[in-house]
Order: structure tokens, then sequence, then C-alpha cells
């Protein structure tokens, strides 16, 4: 017989699992069996304890523990008896999800040690992982499930694969009522370094920093994407004047991409028809929402001019075009916190100047048109070269800002007008002393009854003479209910999306569900909790938005637009005009941000 010294080190290679102080590992060697004696052989065997995992603070621990489960194999209720068998099994199983072609052969020959001679062959388990309990009599194995470990040459990745056995099995010592088998395949690792010694290894730190000065010293050709705006050559003046040139090269740039947007998730090989219904589900609550708000705010500034019912048709309106013309599918147009605020401004200005509010903001309308058109014959979208990522982050976050503003505004609006004690219902003094007078009638007409008493009309007296005293339900408002539900709903809703959101990142239910649950969590949050403030608290009527009876669709009177309107509602025109580029354009580059993809 004879043992290689560098059998132990060629093992460490290629084990699937590290060896360190805190890996288990099991080498075994066999002897060549002596002619006189065949069954006679040495066995060497090495031990190591595996230090368990703290999943709570490594990350290694997290990231092998989801690759494992996210690419595991599992087999239940498997009726084979024998190892051989199950083990089969298992690497069929394995090989054909993970639609890799290996000799089966050879993988079982890399399982199994073959102890014995020519007359009794017996099967060990190369490398393994078993539990032990330390007691006081030594150590005991935990015997309900094996962990087979083996490295293969001809694998590209890990496999993991689990089987559950029909029923326990004794498969010998220390593994008496085996139910679980876990068997991990991996490739062998690969040498990091090729220097033997210490001097060639320093002779190739030598040659590494030559050529990183080489490197360094040459120019750096980086590739330049032309739908950037922010990268390639410096802005010049004569960019301006190529009349029509930008907008040539998006549609020569987006036309053979125009209909993949469209048919991306639905059709073809990468198609994620559950992914897309999600999307589009989310996508119109995530559309619907704010346009509800800043209707809503916009019929209180405008005075019922611009209502809920107008910025829902217009905003539907002009996504349709803007989906199928811009050529920008990651785009979504909404209703912004600073166009509302910039209506409310223009109803102001007709206030002050006693201006007809539809003519003036039709006039406006017309001039912002004009303006974005110009822009994009003149591809003014350079201009985005001069805008920093800070830049856009501050105007983001101005409008996230607003939009949190906005919603802790209406929730104080809210509580300062129903979060009150008990006050009359109407302002009509005439009703209120009709009330009044009749309630002080019955009351003098009861004072009668106990001057002239009589025993059942005086217990009838009694009994109702509260209800007679008290101001009625109709005279009397107490809506502190209101404003308190209105909170709830809105905290919980916030609470309910955002658990749902973080559903994806528990080990509950399975990944498909999970994902789903995810991307819903929005549109289920919102639809859970109208449901409860509609139903089940059905006798609290919570304030709603307007909805008016005039027609969507009106023309405006321009005979009464004058000189002057028209030049105000040129330079008002030329500031929406920038307002919408600047927000369109820095959504647009921030949809563009690698972070982001």
């Amino acid at each position: 017989m004879e043992l290689k010294d560098g059998g132990q080190e060629d093992h460490e290679r290629d084990s699937p699992i590290p060896t360190k102080d805190h890996i288990y590992d099991n080498q075994v060697q066999i002897g060549a069996p002596d002619a006189g004696h065949p069954g006679f052989g040495l066995l060497s065997t090495t031990r190591k304890y595996v230090k368990p995992m703290n999943f709570k603070d490594e990350v290694r621990a997290h990231r092998d523990l989801h690759t494992f489960l996210s690419q595991a194999s599992i087999l239940l209720d498997e009726k084979a008896t024998t190892l051989d068998e199950v083990l089969r099994r298992m690497l069929g199983h394995v090989m054909k999800e993970g639609h890799e072609s290996c000799d089966t052969e050879e993988i079982m020959n890399s399982l199994f040690t073959d102890a014995g001679g020519k007359e009794c062959d017996v099967h060990l388990l190369s490398d393994t992982i078993q539990g032990v309990t330390s007691t006081s009599t030594g150590v005991r194995y935990q015997q309900s499930w094996l962990c087979i470990l083996s490295t293969v040459r001809t694998l590209q990745r890990r496999h993991v694969c689990i089987a559950r056995l029909e029923r326990p099995q004794n498969w010998g010592e220390n593994c008496c009522e085996a139910r679980y088998v876990i068997l991990i395949l991996a490739p062998p690792r690969t040498k990091l370094l090729e220097a033997k010694t210490e001097d060639e290894f320093k002779q190739h730190l030598v040659i590494h920093q030559e050529q990183l000065a080489e490197a360094n010293t040459e120019p750096v050709i980086e590739e330049v994407e032309d739908s950037d705006p922010r990268r390639g050559k410096p802005l010049q003046c004569r960019d301006f004047f190529r009349f029509g040139k930008g907008i040539y090269k998006d549609l020569r740039r987006r036309l053979p991409l125009y209909p993949s947007d469209f048919t991306d998730g639905i059709i073809g090989r990468d198609r994620t028809l559950l992914k897309y219904t999600t999307t589009a589900i989310f996508l119109y609550i995530i559309i619907l929402l704010p346009a509800i708000a800043f209707g809503s705010l916009n019929d209180e500034s405008t005075r019922g001019e611009i209502d809920v019912q107008k910025t829902i048709v217009g905003q539907s309106i002009g996504g349709v075009i803007y989906a199928l013309f811009a050529g920008s599918p990651l785009v979504i147009p909404l209703t912004t916190a600073p166009l509302a605020i910039f209506i409310s401004v223009i109803r102001g200005i007709c206030d002050d100047y006693d201006l007809n509010f539809d003519a003036f903001y039709s006039c406006i309308g017309l001039w912002n048109s004009l303006f974005l058109i110009l822009g994009g014959l003149f591809n003014v979208s350079l201009f985005m070269k001069l805008f920093k990522r800070s830049t856009e982050e501050v105007i983001a976050l101005f409008i996230s800002v607003a939009f949190v503003g906005d919603a802790v505004k209406g929730t104080i609006k809210i509580f300062q007008t129903y979060y009150h004690g008990p006050i009359l219902a109407t302002t009509n003094s005439t009703i209120v002393l009709q009330q009044i007078t009749d309630i002080l009638e019955k009351a003098n007409n009861h004072t009668n009854v106990f001057e002239n008493p009589n025993n059942n009309e005086t217990v009838s007296v009694l009994a109702h003479l509260e209800k007679y005293v008290l101001l009625p339900e109709t005279l009397v408002v107490c809506t502190r209910e209101r404003p308190i539900l209105c909170l709830l709903l809105m905290l919980g809703t916030l609470w309910f999306g955002y658990a749902l959101y973080l559903l994806k990142r528990s080990p509950y239910l399975n990944d498909k569900i999970r994902e789903v649950v995810s991307d819903c969590a929005l549109p289920i949050s919102v639809v859970v909790f109208s449901f409860i403030g509609s139903y089940l608290f059905f006798d609290i009527k919570l304030p709603v938005f307007s909805v008016h009876d005039q027609s969507i669709f009106t023309f405006p009177r321009f005979d009464k637009v004058s000189g002057m309107m028209v030049l105000s509602g040129a330079g008002l025109g030329f500031l929406l005009a920038l307002l919408i580029f600047i927000d369109q354009n820095i959504v647009i580059s921030l949809t563009h941000v690698p972070e982001h993809k």
C-alpha cells in the first residue's frame, strides 16, 4: 500500500466546501489488498467540525442559502430503498432540471469508495456531513438526515437536490433511520495563482504593475450612447439650429424597436403574462390616485372649472397619445404637484384682473404647446447636459415632498373642518328659531300636564321627557369620527401596502405568489381599505370629491380674449412649457440611471 503526500491537498482543492477549521471533511483512502488476505485494506478517515453559520450577521450565509433554495431540486416521497437507487434518482432529477449532461457512473464512483476485495464489495460514502450531539457518553449522530458532497469536473455550477423518502431506511451504522437525503454537487475550484514560489509571485506582481502603468497612460475611449443627452461632445450653439435633426435621430433610433414596445412580455420566448398583468394593474392605480388627488385640488382652486372628471379624461387622452407616439414606454405622464400649483396661480390672476378663466387658460395652453413643439424641433433637450445629477435629485425630491405635503395638508383640512364639538347644522336663523320654538311649545304643553296630574299621562311624560327637551340630531352636528377614520384609513393603507411589498423578502408562500402580491401591493391595499371605509364604517359619512353635471368638453370663448391676455398668456405659456420640459426630462434622465434599471 502506498499513501501519497499530495492526497490531502488535492482533496481540499476539489472539495465543494472550503476546508477551513469550521468545515467538515471526510477523506477516504484505500490501500491495495494483499493477495493472501483479499478482504483486508486500510481506510483513512478525516473528520472536521463544521461551525454553524450565523444567518443574522453573516452575508455569505444569506447568499448561500438563497442560492441553494432558488436552485434546489426536490424529490418527495421517494420509494427507492437502497442508497444507490436514491442517489441515481436524485442525479437524474438534477441533470434534467439543470440542463446539464454528465456521466452518472462517474459521479456515482466519486460519491462512493469501495472497501474490500474480490469476495466482498462494500460502498462507503467519500464525503458526508451529519448532525451530531455531544453527550456524557460520547457523540450521538442525528440519523434522520444525511448530506452527501462530491466534486464533478464537468459541471458548470453547483447543484443541490433534496429527497424525502417515503419511509425511513436503515443504511448502516450512524444512519439507521434516514428519511432525508441531501446531495450537493459542485465544480472543482479554479486555482487563483499560477506562481509556485514566492519569487515567481513577485515577478507576476512586477509584470502586472507595468501593464497597469501602460494602461493608465493610454487615453480611455468611452463608448457614448446617442440617447444620453449628458454625454458625448460638448454643447455648441450650432446644435440648436439643426432644425428637426434631433427628432430625426430619435425616429431612426427608435423605429426598429417600436413594435417590440407593444409585444415584449406578451409573445416570444421571454413572455411573462403574469408580470405584464400585475404591472398593468399597478400602473392603473398609480395613475388614477394622483389624478383624483390633484383633480380634487384643481376643483377647489378653480372653483369647479377643472374638476376630477376633466383631470382624468385629459390625462387619459394625453397618456394614450404619448404612449403611441413618444416611443418611451418607461415614462408615464402624470399630473404633478407643480402643475396643480401653476393652475391655482392662473386662477388667482384671473380673479385679480377679472379675466375669463376658460379663455385665458386655453390661451396659455396653446402658447405652451407652441413652445414645446419649437423645443422639440430645435433639440432643446440638449440643455440637459448642463444639469448635474444633484440637480435632478433635488427636483425629484421637491416633487416627492410636494406629494407628501398635499396629503398632509388634505388631512389637516379634514380635521379643521370636521373635528369639532356639537354645532348647529345650519346657519339659517329662521330655521333654528322655528325648531327651538316647537321644542319650547312641546315642553310647555307637558308642563300643563303636570299641573293637572294623571297617573298614566305622568308616567308617559316622564318616560319621554328627555326626548322632547333635547335638540334633534338634524339640528346638531358632531363629526369627530370622520377625521379619525380618514387618518386611520390613510395610515392603514400606507402600512398595509408597505407590508405587502416586503412580502417578497419573507419565506412565506412560494416565489410566484410572493412576487405577485408584492407587485400588486398598492392596488390590494387601496381596495382593502376602500372596502373597510365604505362598508365596515358605512354609518360614517366620509368626505368625497365633488362631481359636477357640466359637460366635460367645452369650447372656450375666445371672443373675450384681449391682446393683453394673449401677451400674458405667452409669458405664462413659456413658464409652463419650461416647467413641463424640466419635469419630463429629469424623470427620463432618472429612469435611465443604471441604479434604477
